[in-house]
């Protein structure tokens, strides 16, 4: 099903935040990179378990098993939005970041001294600091380049694996530019010296269709606050291996997967709320069941958003002393996220913005190594817009308004 301009109006009263004001003006969201809103069925979905079933798993009573059903359910939902074979292979935890270091610990203790790790420029943080830790146990940490478009240089990633690579830690999506990396020469590379992979896909799982086993990556990472959810952290591990592993855990907890790498009592309510967003993604698709229609819906909502980056991005291009970075917008794959530098820094206007109402971020966004290869550390950065399902052309019509008012004025 084709999502359009009046699809995402519509799906706008969904969502409580979006009308919130300021000064009598509609709040607008252009930080969907940093999280999304969330639209009210998931806050009933969460409010329900506080309300119906707020107890632990394990007891002998109907409550207790309510509990379990909440967390079967939503790892069969990640399951079906990842393309994961069994729900088996999906574990979560609070955040992605907190489940990326536990996983390195994990792998940290299979690694011999002077194994090498390779993690790139075009990283996130969080794929890339629990996996330079491992310096700590003698591994030796690589880094990948990113190139001046934006990309990442696969070729001087090839030429940094060898007989030492056991791990190769890269994203497929990047969350400053945009960009969208492509897995399979990553995959052949890591395959052919036995190592294994680690795929950050936190900003690709918000905005384009995933397919895990197709993939055929190690381990696969996103969170679930990115696509409309709440702050849950999930792991999709190949079929077995996560039971090789001897992450940190206690002795009484469960030794198999998926939980092996769980500690704690779950988030029962913010897992309920993971399940109702890939229930609410999917009711956008079309299909004979849950996966094909978060398929269906996910490139649909994809074309959508795309097509509002274009339109952004276009009339960005206009406006004058502005340096936009990332691969052009007519490259495929790509996320809706555009961001921009100027040599007299993006501070200023991402202020100016913010007080009328427009969420924008600016910095580095936790992709500090993208800012400092292009050379925009000095400059405080980029200044970053990313599109949701509930953005609208109106909105990136009014803040193109906004940034030449603000830039005409001096700013």
């Amino acid at each position: 099903m084709a999502f359009t301009a009046a699809s995402a109006a519509a799906a706008r009263a969904d969502f409580p935040a979006l009308a919130r004001h300021m000064n009598g003006t509609p709040l607008a969201w252009f930080d969907a990179p940093g999280g999304t809103q969330v639209p009210q069925a998931v806050i009933d979905a969460v409010s329900r378990v506080y309300r119906d079933c707020n107890v632990n798993l394990g007891g002998l009573f109907d409550t207790s098993r309510e509990a379990g059903e909440v967390v079967a359910a939503a790892r069969a939902a990640a399951a079906d939005f990842l393309g994961a074979a069994s729900p088996a292979q999906i574990s979560f935890g609070a955040n992605m970041t907190t489940l990326n270091f536990a996983l390195a610990r994990a792998l940290g203790r299979r690694l011999q001294v002077g194994d090498e790790i390779i993690v790139t420029a075009l990283d996130h943080e969080a794929n890339r600091g629990p996996w330079l830790s491992l310096a700590e146990r003698g591994a030796v940490i690589l880094e990948a380049r990113l190139k001046s478009d934006g990309t990442l240089d696969l070729d001087h990633l090839a030429s940094l694996v060898g007989p030492r690579t056991a791990i190769i830690a890269a994203g497929i999506a990047s969350n400053a530019l945009g960009t969208v990396t492509p897995f399979a020469p990553i995959r052949e590379l890591a395959q052919a010296y036995d190592a294994l992979t680690i795929v950050d896909a936190v900003h690709h799982a918000a905005h384009l269709p995933l397919d895990f086993e197709a993939l055929g990556c190690d381990f696969l990472l996103c969170s679930a606050y990115k696509f409309y959810g709440p702050h849950v952290g999930v792991l999709c591990s190949r079929a077995g291996l996560l039971d090789t592993l001897e992450p940190d855990r206690l002795s009484v907890q469960h030794q198999a997967a998926p939980h092996r790498i769980e500690t704690g009592t779950p988030n029962f309510a913010a897992l309920a709320g993971v399940t109702a967003a890939i229930d609410y993604l999917a009711a956008f698709g079309a299909g004979a069941d849950r996966r094909e229609r978060v398929l269906d819906a996910m490139q649909s909502l994809a074309d959508y958003e795309h097509g509002l980056a274009v339109q952004y991005a276009t009339g960005l291009d206009a406006l004058p002393d502005l340096m936009r970075h990332g691969p052009p917008l007519d490259t495929w794959p790509r996320a809706p996220t555009v961001s921009f530098a100027r040599a007299r820094g993006v501070a200023p206007l991402a202020a100016a913005l913010g007080a009328q109402g427009f969420q924008v971020w600016h910095g580095h966004f936790y992709a500090r190594r993208v800012v400092e290869s292009l050379g925009l550390a000095d400059q405080g950065g980029l200044l970053r817009v990313g599109f949701a399902l509930y953005n609208t052309p109106q909105e990136v019509d009014r803040l193109l308004d906004a940034l030449r008012t603000v830039i005409a004025d001096g700013l």
